[in-house]
């Protein structure tokens, strides 16, 4: 083991809240292509990663919304045309390295004869990396979930899309962030979601952060939860909560979570601002919550940090265990 890797798990050998404090460690990682002289450059990517590791993509998309990366969540190859794609870089990135979902992709690809490179801790992506010469970036088995991962795996995407001004950006955020700072508000919104159901709304631009809060409550918290973008939810969700007596008793569990971004589009803060009072009159909750920080990533990781604060005190709430993901587990058996 490296001794760069030793200091990762040693830092991350601990609680849920210590990963979530350790989380500007991350931006330390310096990703190192291995292979290296066998990645090509490319100008349109496709990524395949389930759950916590294909989260880093839509991250990367925010900060630059011209990044060519196409994201699929399945087996096999997504049905994408030659002329696009027919010179992409293929990306299989799973954390533990062992998806079923992605060492399939990762196959058909090398079969087809695409550029591939891969992005894993370890496990048969690695293994099948090595065995055929293909570039590769081994991030650091800290024994943390992929989804409190996401540093490790958006520098190695960002390394593997050549893109060395954004690896350098947030390489800054190791001495920027400052997680401890934000847990009293996560705890405060945790307090005000007890005993309902989160639903996330964000503009179309930042849905990879809305989604990425989902996720934290449905791994973390252990509940359910929901999210939905501007402005298409003004043309269809939003009328699911236009409550009349017969359906009110359905809608009394819902909490409504807004991230607020000084960035959008006037004309969404409009709606947002719109439907918060719409709601709050049919008497539904709304918590606006603004993504702040001086740069976008900044503003990212934040607001992330912030979700996994509300998402690990909820879990203390409700006496959950907030890092293991035993149904996950207990399905990936169940369908050998």
């Amino acid at each position: 083991m490296r001794p760069a890797f030793f200091l990762f798990r040693k830092a991350y050998n601990c609680g849920m809240d210590e990963t979530i404090k350790n989380i500007a460690t991350q931006f330390n990682f310096k990703p190192i292509v291995e292979n290296e002289t066998r990645l090509k450059p490319a100008d349109s990517f496709v990524l395949c990663g389930m759950g916590g590791s294909h989260l880093a993509a839509g991250l990367l998309k925010i900060y630059n919304p011209f990044l060519d990366i196409y994201i699929h969540r399945d087996y096999g190859l997504p049905p994408l045309s030659k002329k696009r794609f027919g010179k992409a870089l293929f990306i299989a990135s799973s954390y533990s390295g062992n998806t079923e979902e992605v060492v399939d992709f990762a196959e058909n690809a090398f079969a087809a004869r695409h550029d591939l490179a891969v992005i894993a801790t370890g496990g048969r992506l690695i293994e099948f990396a090595r065995r055929n010469g293909l570039p590769y970036i081994k991030m650091p088995d800290t024994g943390i979930q992929p989804r409190n991962a996401l540093g490790f795996s958006t520098l190695s995407l960002a390394k593997l899309t050549g893109d060395d001004d954004t690896l350098a950006e947030l390489q800054e955020l190791g001495s920027k962030l400052r997680p401890d700072g934000l847990k009293e508000q996560g705890e405060t919104l945790a307090e005000e979601l007890k005993g309902k159901i989160p639903i996330v709304y964000s503009s179309r631009a930042n849905l990879a952060i809305a989604y990425n809060w989902k996720i934290k409550f449905n791994e973390s918290a252990k509940i359910p939860a929901f999210y939905n973008v501007f402005p298409e939810l003004n043309h269809n969700e939003m009328n699911g909560f236009d409550i009349a007596d017969r359906t009110k008793e359905l809608s009394s569990r819902f909490h409504f979570i807004f991230l607020e971004d000084a960035d959008d589009q006037p004309k969404i803060m409009r709606r947002m601002e719109v439907l918060a009072k719409l709601y709050e009159e049919r008497g539904l909750p709304v918590k606006v919550v603004s993504i702040a920080g001086e740069t976008i990533f900044e503003r990212i990781f934040n607001t992330l940090i912030l979700a996994d604060w509300v998402a690990l005190s909820l879990s203390k709430i409700y006496g959950t265990e907030p890092a293991q993901v035993p149904m996950v587990e207990e399905f990936k058996k169940l369908i050998v």
